[in-house]
């Protein structure tokens, strides 16, 4: 099972989990927009530099 850790109690925490069952530590998620516009712009970067 992947876990990480908890930034306020350093527990191990199933990467499923969006709080911490010990301290309540809210996860913060990223938004699937901003994954796509950051490799949009990998690649763009990519494109610039071979040409």
């Amino acid at each position: 099972m992947k876990t990480h850790e908890c930034p306020s109690c350093a527990m191990d925490v199933p990467k499923k989990d969006e709080t911490c069952p010990v301290c309540g530590y809210e996860f913060p998620r990223q938004k699937k927009s901003t994954i796509i516009a950051a490799w949009i712009m990998v690649i763009l970067l990519l494109l610039y530099l071979v040409f």
